[in-house]
């Protein structure tokens, strides 16, 4: 064998053999110096048969907005809707208001149960809703987006009054801190779909807004916004200008028997009757409501750009007059 090194198959590769046992050597040398300089400059290191004590979680749905709801802090987001927000949405939606008449003899804190396809919705409502709730009113945020990073989780409670909710289900963590506010006398603005629509057509509704107005006795008050999908839909980061309408729905009473999966039904179709007023007749399409034949949120089963039209050139008038004898307002699935 002449010397040659255990493992290496001819004389001409020993110097690369050694070369990288010795950098091999050097690499897990460097490696131990590193682990025994953390301390004490930095963490000692955690004794591998210890369990970890669990993480202080001041994110997501953890997130304590309290101090948004703090005197200072109201100030503060009232100054920055009146000289900043409402000026910006007001150029760029601008926006009129229907439906205003129906909460004439309302005054009580309410769920406010609206339509979501657009990130302009929660600051367009705040920027119309009268004073009576905007001046208490705090907005369910999707914890999984906007309480995810502390700079996100800042803004959204400063300029929203945003408290962080879970999409998928309501837990006890945002249920509890929800339902306070709410019996501290607080009015509520929540999107039921979970997220925004992806076409501005309406996805199904989960119970969590309904099941919160059960569970606290508070009236839900329906609403529906029509615009915000064409001028900032999802997936878009550049705006156009358009106009916005937002229809406010008569208040809605908790059934007394607790059934909040039939209660989100009902808001539901509440709102896509508010969605109905605003494609045609509105005699029409109270009519259709009393039937219970309005037109779903869902929007018709046909292709992607007969959905487009329908919502778009269709809905706002562009297209050929809305009325119960034309599709897609006779469809129902």
């Amino acid at each position: 064998m002449s010397g040659q090194l255990p493992g290496a198959h001819s004389p001409d590769k020993r110097l690369p053999v050694t070369a990288r046992s010795w950098a091999q050597a050097r690499s897990g040398v460097r490696r131990r110096i590193r682990t025994a300089s953390t301390f004490p400059l930095g963490s000692p290191p955690w004794p591998g048969t210890v369990e970890l004590p669990p993480a202080d979680k001041t994110l997501g749905v953890h997130y304590d907005s309290e101090w948004a709801r703090s005197p200072f802090a109201r100030r503060a987001r009232t100054a920055l809707q009146a000289t900043v927000a409402n000026p910006l949405l007001r150029a760029l939606t601008s926006p009129s208001v229907r439906g205003l008449d129906r909460l004439a003899h309302f005054d009580e804190p309410a769920i406010f149960v609206a339509n979501h396809s657009s990130h302009l919705d929660a600051p367009l409502i705040l920027s119309v809703i009268p004073p009576r709730w905007r001046d208490e009113l705090f907005v369910a945020g999707a914890a999984d987006y906007f309480f995810d990073t502390h700079p996100k989780a800042v803004l959204s409670a400063l300029a929203l009054n945003a408290v962080p909710m879970e999409r998928q289900r309501v837990s006890r963590t945002s249920a509890g801190r929800a339902t306070q506010l709410l019996d501290d006398g607080w009015s509520m603005l929540i999107f039921p779909e979970g997220g925004r629509s992806p076409d501005g057509w309406g996805q199904p509704h989960r119970p969590g807004a309904a099941w919160l107005a059960v569970r606290s006795s508070v009236p839900v008050v329906p609403l529906y916004l029509e615009g915000t999908a064409r001028i900032l839909p999802k997936g878009s980061r550049r705006p156009k200008p358009g106009h916005v309408t937002v229809n406010f729905g008569a208040p809605i009473l908790p059934p007394s028997d607790g059934d909040s999966r039939t209660f989100a039904r009902t808001i539901e179709d509440a709102i896509a009757a508010l969605a109905d007023e605003l494609a045609g007749d509105w005699y029409a399409a109270r009519r259709r409501a009393a039937a219970g034949t309005t037109p779903p949120l869902s929007g018709p089963d046909a292709t992607a750009w007969r959905r487009s039209w329908a919502l778009g050139a269709a809905r706002t008038g562009a297209g050929p007059k809305a009325d119960s004898s034309r599709w897609p307002w006779n469809h129902r699935p």
